[in-house]
């Protein structure tokens, strides 16, 4: 078998609707994601396992929710430790003992281990050492990025084990408030305040990543590769540089979506230019959905919503916090065309690739992660998974299976109203949806339903007490044993 070169894409913060193809609506297009998804199979009912950044990364790598990790909420920040377990096997580490190369460029935001002057001061890093801990040491033979997202100290890249410049400034806004004065549209410029490197500036990012990893492939042309470039856009600071400034005809988020579709087209393009296209498995996705920071009313007076028609943004238990545009091609296997309508989620991704090689994943691999290729394939005549979790920044759970969707929080266990802490008894304490008939989320009818209610409970249940939701021997899961929100359950 001719193993195929995997390039996984992953904007960072990027809406279902800002992908063109995906919506009718859409108040620009977006040239190059609508050609990936006339070249290959796009995915109109595809999700995030989390609702924001880190425990969303987790899970793509891993094969493994990311509750079950000692993260039960929240987001990682640029000070961070590494929270991917020594012992881990990741979808580098496995590709890497089938002799591919792997490199990863671009935002981590699975913390870093640095080396400190004093460790009781998180921020007392010396730069001037090699870090201990860094995606070479979880499967990647090469790394060229940056800590966390980009409003996150400190901002250096790091270049294998080492920073590429020692900080000489402090840059950024001490507090959001002090950004408005700098940007009075919704704080789209903001960073916290943190050392930069010398080498460092934010408007070049994304440039910088798009470049190096246009020669890598260059580099890797001749041998499988793996590449995995997480973005670092269009998170905030929203920067589009000035060839993009005011291309789509609506706010500076809209000219940065056009500017991650523009690095989409440019990967495309050298690999075609390179002769290896058809045997490269392009992948384009979004960690989970758009930002409040896109500012949804000033995007509203043009027409257009990041999330579509679904409710909620980033964040959210709702399916604008997790559903999110997803589109493969790979000219060798995937027909041209083809629209999937199959609930799928992105920690589906190693289970997928390890199909490709007629590997079952077992023990402590991907405990919770499902093939996807028999749909890449067009061989799928039963759903693929039988159901997929969802989490929230707060740690807020939803359980999906079919049509329902049962959501263990009475708010949006995120940024959106009602927003945690805002309810009261005159909420109900759950909330179950009917999908198929709808899917804005407007109607709870959990008191309608008792026994898809207690269905969905228990699965959830099973999932949770078995430390994986696929066939295989049982797994313990890490951290403390009960979780927000799973108290209703138990």
């Amino acid at each position: 078998m001719r193993k195929p070169n995997i390039v996984y894409i992953l904007a960072d913060d990027m809406g279902y609707g800002d992908v063109s193809y995906l919506n009718e609506r859409a108040a620009f297009k977006t040239p190059n994601f609508d050609k990936m998804c006339e070249e290959g199979i796009y995915f109109t009912d595809a999700h995030a396992a989390s609702s924001v950044c880190t425990p969303s990364r987790y899970s793509i790598l891993t094969g493994r929710y990311c509750w079950r990790s000692p993260l039960k909420e929240g987001v990682l920040f640029g000070y961070d430790k590494p929270l991917l377990e020594s012992n881990r096997p990741t979808i580098a580490s496995y590709l890497q003992s089938k002799g591919y190369k792997t490199a990863c460029i671009g935002k981590w935001h699975l913390g870093l281990e640095w080396t400190y002057k004093d460790s009781k001061n998180k921020e007392s890093i010396d730069y001037t050492m090699p870090l201990k801990d860094t995606p070479v040491n979880h499967g990647f033979d090469y790394f060229y990025g940056i800590a966390g997202s980009l409003d996150m100290a400190p901002y250096v890249y790091v270049e294998n084990m080492n920073i590429t410049a020692l900080p000489d400034r402090e840059e950024g806004c001490t507090t959001i408030q002090e950004t408005c004065k700098m940007n009075q549209a919704y704080n789209k410029k903001f960073f916290r305040k943190g050392p930069t490197g010398a080498d460092f500036v934010h408007e070049e990012v994304l440039p910088n990543f798009t470049n190096r990893v246009l020669g890598k492939l260059e580099e890797y042309k001749d041998d499988p590769f793996f590449i995995y470039f997480p973005l670092n856009a269009p998170h905030t600071p929203i920067l589009p540089s000035k060839e993009f400034q005011g291309k789509s005809g609506t706010n500076e988020y809209g000219d940065f979506v056009l500017m991650c579709d523009d690095v989409v087209g440019k990967i495309n393009t050298k690999l075609q230019e390179l002769g290896i296209a058809d045997n490269t498995i392009v992948i384009f996705t979004s960690d989970n959905g758009c930002s409040l920071a896109a500012d949804y009313k000033e995007l509203a007076q043009y027409g257009h919503n990041p999330s579509y028609i679904y409710r909620g943004t980033k964040a959210d238990i709702y399916e604008g916090g997790h559903r999110i545009p997803l589109i493969v091609k790979w000219p060798d296997t995937i027909r041209p065309n083809i629209q999937c309508n199959e609930p799928v989620c992105l920690i589906d991704f190693f289970a997928t690739i390890s199909d490709i090689f007629g590997d079952s994943m077992e023990g402590n691999i991907a405990e919770d992660s499902v093939s996807n290729l028999p749909i890449w394939k067009e061989q799928n005549e039963l759903p693929v998974r039988e159901a997929m979790v969802h989490h929230s920044i707060n740690g807020s759970f939803s359980i999906r299976k079919g049509k329902w969707k049962l959501e263990m929080c009475p708010d949006s266990g995120g940024w959106s109203d009602p927003k945690p802490g805002t309810t009261d008894d005159s909420y109900p304490p759950i909330q179950l949806y009917n999908l198929e008939e709808d899917v804005r989320e407007r109607f709870n009818v959990y008191d309608e339903h008792e026994d898809i209610v207690n269905e969905l409970k228990n699965l959830l249940i099973q999932y949770i007490e078995d430390g994986r939701s696929t066939e295989g021997k049982l797994q313990e899961n890490d951290g403390e044993k009960h979780w927000k929100q799973i108290k209703w359950v138990d």
